[in-house]
């Protein structure tokens, strides 16, 4: 028997492929949480009140993340909670199926 063809043979570029969409899906599903700019955290902390998701505290200067039961003197602490207590729920569902 005769050695392949070193031209046909393409086993190293299948896996290199393999490897290549197996990073891309390991990114889709990290959670970048730590990235938030004051900017972004108001404006999800504004949608998440507007959702009833999160209940703003007037004279105590907080807001309650209704779900969890937690409550955050910043918006942007409130915003990377959110996004992480979502991460979490979302792979919990995953996991459970």
């Amino acid at each position: 028997m005769t050695d392949p063809n070193p031209i046909d043979n393409t086993t190293d570029d299948y896996s290199r492929f393999e490897a290549r969409l197996v990073a891309r899906d390991q990114d889709a599903t990290r959670v970048l949480t730590a990235d938030i700019g004051d900017t972004a955290a108001r404006k999800l902390v504004t949608e998440l009140i507007d959702n009833s998701v999160v209940t703003p505290v007037p004279g105590k200067r907080v807001f309650v993340h209704e779900p969890s039961g937690t409550a955050f003197d910043s918006s942007t602490q409130l915003a990377v909670f959110h996004q992480g207590w979502t991460a979490a729920r979302n792979a919990d569902e995953v996991g459970g199926e």
